[in-house]
This record gives structure tokens, sequence and C-alpha cells, in this order.
């Protein structure tokens, strides 16, 4: 009985596999078995379990093949396509989530535009399509579609407009004949622009950047060269990546907003200046332009150039001789001065400049018969005398007096002029209210200009002397940082129509109304010569 007992027991025991007899598995009814096959045997061991898992994965990929099939079908007929606001859409502000403040794989949502990061379970922006039922998604850096929480990529032409918007593209064609165009475009609200005379959204105190950037997109080869992308692809710097974006999004002849905000740049020029420019503070455009114009040099050149030196370089000579002390000095100081010394001679040197500083006479001190202030006059080829190689300047250190003289040895095709209004002392700052007289075509700098050689003869022979103005930056109001504002006169070749811009704000102007401002920096361009223009 006992051995009986046991044997029973080997039977009912499930992990002794020995000697277990096979299990029949229980046919349905109504299911008819085969003829010449055998009924399934329970799994009798390891091998055997796993090829029952190999079975069950086969099952249930085949189950799931007709819902691969279903979402490449979706991606061409998303049925969220419709939700899209494209009114709402603002790509101009920096690429981060707007929960987690991250910039890495960043979606944009195209219901309610704002950023958000992912498209996995449990991302912000999985969690966003759950919440507000906003479904479809743009990656920011790929320019992919994508439909959450179903996540399958959409594709479809009509999101074409709204990536073009994203990342503007010109071909070398649309660059040639993108200065030429005369052609307005329509923004979504129906407001009519022109491509490359945008407003340009003032943040905080960021006019000073605005008039600058305006001013440079008058530069032809500068705008050119920015609007193909092509042109420093795999250059990785974000002050030149961003100057480049707001460069195409200001020419963008497809945008939906006919205005522009510069806040990726400006957080650019902040980082790259170490805080020396912010946008919450107002800076001087002309401390602003000398750095911006060397620091793109610096990140753009190949050898010792680059198309910002190609545009604005010229040269210079610089005639300097250091003044002995007068004899009461010199008897104060217990000192013999040689007249002869050779410390006190002339010397000559050559140096390159980005752009003309031009001083003006000082303001007259006395009322008129009126009792009015007398508001000068000057014309801008008696300022320009400072570089005909005669005129001598001085220039005092905090201890020696120096008389400069300069001379023009070879000018640039784009020439930028400072005209300095603006006097720093101890106390406060001083502006000069002078006007500058000017006229806007054919000035002739040929009497100022005076080659070093022969060499240097032959080089510019040929090459055209007179120049047009194309940009000129105006500062209205009191002196001193955040008490005054700053505008700008651009002309548009295409419509040879003179335009003033200050922020947002885009209206046409006379020419004559340009010399009648205080103006604070000017940019002239070189016209072409007769073989340049048969060419």
């Amino acid at each position: 009985r006992m051995a009986s007992s046991q044997k029973d027991r080997k039977r009912r025991d499930p992990d002794d596999e020995s000697e277990q007899p096979a299990k029949h598995v229980k046919q349905e009814p109504g299911v008819k078995t085969e003829p010449g096959v055998k009924e399934e045997l329970a799994p009798a061991s390891s091998s055997s379990k796993s090829n029952a898992a190999v079975s069950d994965v086969d099952i249930k990929e085949e189950e799931e093949a007709p819902l691969v099939e279903h979402i490449a079908d979706m991606s061409h007929s998303c049925p969220y396509l419709d939700t899209i606001n494209r009114s709402v859409l603002d790509f101009d502000f920096e690429k981060l989530c707007s929960v987690s403040m991250s910039n890495q794989n960043v979606y944009a949502c195209l219901v309610c535009g704002k950023y958000f990061q992912g498209r996995g379970k449990g991302t912000h922006a999985y969690t966003h399509s759950l919440q507000a039922f906003h479904h479809v998604y743009l990656n920011l850096s790929t320019l992919k579609v994508y439909c959450l929480p179903d996540n399958y990529e959409v594709i479809d032409s009509s999101l074409d407009d709204i990536k073009y918007v994203l990342k503007p593209a010109y071909s070398k064609k649309d660059v040639t004949q993108f200065g030429l165009s005369k052609k307005q475009s329509r923004a979504l609200d129906g407001s009519l622009y022109l491509p490359g005379v945008m407003g340009l959204n003032n943040i905080k105190a960021n006019d000073y950047v605005n008039v600058v950037v305006q001013s440079l997109l008058r530069v032809v080869p500068l705008r050119d060269f920015f609007l193909d992308e092509r042109n420093y692809a795999g250059n990785t710097d974000p002050l030149v990546v961003s100057f480049g974006e707001l460069v195409r999004k200001v020419c963008n002849p497809k945008a939906f907003k006919s205005h522009v905000s510069p806040h990726e740049f400006l957080q650019a020029i902040t980082t790259a200046s170490q805080r020396q420019f912010k946008l919450i503070a107002q800076s001087d455009p002309v401390e602003l332009i000398q750095w911006l114009l060397n620091a793109l040099h610096a990140r753009l050149k190949k050898g010792k150039t680059s198309i910002i030196s190609q545009s604005f370089q010229g040269h210079m000579t610089v005639i300097e001789r250091k003044l002995p002390p007068t004899p009461d000095m010199a008897e104060l100081a217990g000192i013999t001065v040689d007249p002869n010394d050779p410390q006190y001679k002339e010397v000559a040197k050559e140096s390159p400049f980005m752009f003309l500083t031009l001083d003006l006479p000082p303001t007259p001190l006395f009322q008129d018969a009126n009792k009015h202030n007398i508001i000068a006059q000057v014309p801008l080829f008696e300022l320009l005398n400072k570089f005909d190689g005669q005129t001598e300047k001085e220039y005092k250190t905090y201890k020696d007096i120096w008389m400069k003289r300069f001379q023009l040895n070879e000018l640039p095709d784009y020439l930028i002029v400072c005209i300095r209004r603006f006097t720093k002392n101890t106390f406060f700052v001083e502006k000069n209210p002078t006007i500058v007289n000017f006229p806007v075509q054919n000035i002739d700098m040929h009497d100022y200009l005076k080659p070093k050689d022969d060499a240097a003869a032959e080089a510019i022979k040929g090459k055209s002397f007179q120049y047009d103005l194309v940009a000129n930056i105006v500062h209205d109001g009191l002196p001193g940082a955040g008490k005054g504002t700053y505008r700008c006169h651009i002309l548009h070749h295409g419509t040879d129509q003179w335009y003033e811009m200050q922020d947002l704000h885009v209206t046409e102007t006379l020419p004559q109304m340009i010399t009648l401002t205080e103006s604070y920096i000017q940019i002239w361009e070189r016209q072409k010569s007769v073989k340049q223009e048969q060419s």
C-alpha cells in the first residue's frame, strides 16, 4: 500500500518530470483534429518552454502587423491637421521646453505654439497631448512632424510653409534676385510687408541692436553671405548661427508675421560679449558695431580674410609726433628738454580700419538774437578733412600730448562713418546736437585718398571713388543710457525707396528729411565703376 501511494505522489508532483505522463490537451467541441496529426502535448522541458515563448512572440507580431499598416496610412492622412493654428506659431524665441527649460529634443505644439521636450511616454509633449488634446508637434531640429500620443510621423505637403518659417532656405538664384525684387508679401493678418524691410521687436531696451542689424542688412555682400547657409556650413558658433537665422527671417517672403523678434541673437550677443551688451540695458551702437564686426570676422575668417574684412576694411597711414613739454612744465619737473630728441620726431605707421570717426566742432555757448539756442551746422566734407593727410589733431594721454595726421591709402566697398556726438567726463555725458549737412548720393572721396606706392595705385585703378548713402542711424533725446532712443533710415535697392525704422514701426520717408536729423552712424556704398556695370 505504501509503494502504490509513493507512485501516485510521483504522478501528482509537477516538479518531477522524469516519470510524468504526457497530458492531453482537451479538444474544444466542434473542432476536429486533422488526420495524421497528433494531439498537442504539454511542455515537458526548458527547451519546449522556449519554443512556446517564441511562438507567442510570433503570434503577437502577427497581431500587430495590421497596426503598422494602419500607422503608415495615418502618416499621409492625419485627422488632426485642421487643428493647427498658424497665427500662434512663433519660432523667434529660444528653443527651450516650457516646462523643463531644456534645449534637448524640443518639439513645438502646432496647436498652441508652446515648446515641449520629447515625444515618448511620460515626456512633457506626450503629457500635453493627453491633457490638452493637442496632437500635432514639430521637431525644431529635424523639422519632422509627429502626431501624439499615437507617435507616428505626419507626412503632408501642407506643412511645408510652417517648416519654411522655422528655417528659411534660399537658393543661389533666390539670393541673386533678392535685392532686385519689388514684390511685397502678405502676412497672416493681412498686412503687407517688404522682405528685408521688416520691423524688429524691442524686448526691453535693445533698440541700439535693432538699428545696427537693420543697417548691416543694407550691405549686399554681407546679407547675401548669410542668406545662403552653405557659405558657413559647419560653423556652430552661436553668434554666427543666430545672426544668420535673423538675416534669413528678416528677408523671408513667406513669413506669418510682418515683424521679427531678435531674441536668440540678443542671447548670443550677451553670452559672447560676456554681458557687455544686454537686452535689458541700452548701450552705444558705435561700441556694438565695432565689437560685432570684429567678433564675426574672428569667427568667419579663413586665413586672414573674411566677408567682414572684404566689405568694410580699409587702410590708412597715421603720422604722429610727440610734443615736448613746455618750458614751465619742464622746469616744474626738473628736466631738460632736447627738441632734437628722436622721441619727438614724426613716425608713420600703417593701420587697417573698419570705420572712420569724425569729430564735431564745439557747440555754441551763446544764444541768438531771439534768445533761442543756436543749432550749429557743419558740412560733412569739413569733417572729412581730418583724413586729408595735412590736418593735424591733438590727442592727450594722462602724461603726453600727441599730434596726429591721417592719410587714407585704400577705401573699402562699404564705408562706415561714426560721428562723435557724446563726450564723457567725470560727472555726466554731454551730447553735441550739431547738424551735419551731407548729400545722399555722389560723395567724392578721391581727394582724401593717396595710395602708398605704385602697386597700390595700380590696384585701385578703374575703381569708383563715389559713394552713396544706404543707412543712417540717428539718436533722439537726452544723452545717457536709457534717456534717448535710436532709429535708422535705410534704402531699399529694389524700389529705390527710403524707409524710417524704429523697432516695429516702418514708414516711408523722403531723402531730404534724412539730412535734418542728428546722424550718429552712416554706411556708404561705393558706386560701381563702368567696367563693373558692363560685367
